[in-house]
């Protein structure tokens, strides 16, 4: 078994690749034929027809090669035979029909099978170094729908597309019909590590728990960074459940008068009401010690009037007592911020699958099909670092 000690993301390295070599690098990390057997008609009547091994193959290239039609990717197969014989169908038929591939399609759909390639290819890439899995952010991005627009109460009650509406980085807010997909994306590798779609209207925070669950599940995580969307008790609760730490900016709109004593970010103040300063954590607990000792402040009464030792009055603060306001390391500490600088993996996950492949461009109708389509651009990013790591190792050799 190979073993990347540095990782680092690789799907700009393979588009930089031509596409009549890109497509042969991207197939040798993926072993479709536990699927491909799922695929097949049980039923002995009938002509062999096509192999469905080929058809999942150009399903996945599709994204890949950025088609995101079943008439598209029909005429690419009848027209381009090079691409035809990389995905592994005959030359010597007719390419697979549109019919074929939305049946192909509608299969996988019911039997679920790009969620089990998908979670099987993340295991993949933790096995080989991949993704890490310490480190998770946490995003939901507006996705289009390619669906008849219904009456908001109509689409609720399908659980198909709905109105969603967000404000931008410029403080716009921006409505759109369609869904959501949710990303839980490894912060060191920008990977995907689990997804959800749903309507646009659901808020981000109820999707937050769904998604820990899920990584904690296959991965040792230390800390969850969400925007502040996701700030919501449920979603530190969730992360504590599982043993991790949810770095995410408090809400103004959620904000209540803190404590006596206590700033909006969880410091406390001394005696003279300056905030004190935050000294590192011991277990479950944050420490405080006298601003004037530690030299950012210059305390008219000195440090003499609140502690009669040399090191200055210290205050310890159970994170448990508040499992929100309270986050471990402090929120106005730099490694707080650290963290949640991390957050921009996600980011940029989403913006590669909208933008370099067709998460963004549905043709399909119906929770069930879009979410397949999502996963299909997921597995497409899975595979793409498998496939160069797996190059850079026999390079190497």
């Amino acid at each position: 078994m190979y073993i990347l000690q540095e990782s680092l993301f690789s799907f700009e390295e393979l588009q930089k690749i031509e596409s009549k070599e890109r497509l042969p690098i991207f197939f040798s990390a993926l072993d479709l034929r536990p699927y491909a057997r799922q695929l097949r008609n049980p039923s002995p009547r009938g002509a062999d027809g096509h192999c469905r091994q080929g058809i999942l193959r150009a399903l996945l290239a599709a994204p890949l090669e950025n088609i995101d039609t079943f008439t598209g990717l029909a005429r690419r197969l009848e027209f381009d035979l090079r691409f035809r014989y990389q995905c592994g169908l005959r030359l010597d038929i007719p390419a697979p029909s549109i019919s074929t591939l939305s049946r192909v399609f509608a299969e996988l759909t019911r039997k679920n099978l790009t969620q089990q390639l998908f979670e099987d290819l993340v295991a993949q890439c933790q096995e080989v170094g991949i993704i890490d899995g310490t480190h998770v952010a946490i995003d939901s991005a507006a996705i289009h729908a390619y669906e008849k627009k219904e009456h908001k109460r109509k689409s609720e009650l399908t659980g198909n597309a709905n109105w969603g509406a967000k404000f931008d980085t410029f403080g716009n807010k921006v409505k759109w019909f369609g869904y959501k997909l949710h990303l839980a994306v490894d912060a060191k590798s920008e990977l995907p590590m689990a997804l959800q779609v749903t309507p646009a209207h659901v808020n981000d925070g109820d999707e937050g728990p769904a998604l820990m669950t899920t990584v904690a599940a296959k991965s040792n995580v230390k800390f969850f960074m969400l925007d502040a969307g996701y700030d919501q008790m449920k979603n530190y609760e969730a992360a504590r459940n599982v043993k991790a730490q949810a770095i995410i900016p408090l809400n103004p709109r959620n904000e209540k008068e803190p404590p006596a004593g206590i700033t909006q970010k969880g410091t406390p103040c001394c005696s003279m009401g300056f905030p004190m300063t935050y000294w590192g954590q011991e277990k479950v607990y944050l420490k405080f010690r006298c601003p004037h000792t530690t030299g950012q402040v210059d305390c008219p009464l000195g440090m003499a009037a609140c502690s009669s030792s040399n090191y200055g009055m210290v205050v310890k603060i159970n994170s448990q007592t508040d499992l929100r306001r309270y986050a471990l390391p402090h929120r106005e500490s730099r490694g707080w911020k650290e963290l949640y600088n991390k957050r921009t993996s996600v980011e940029r996950c989403n913006s590669r699958m909208k933008t370099y492949l067709t998460a963004d461009q549905l043709h399909v109708w119906g929770i069930q099909k879009v979410t397949t389509h999502q996963y299909l651009n997921a597995i497409v990013l899975l595979a793409s670092a498998l496939a160069i790591a797996k190059q850079r190792v026999q390079n190497a050799a």
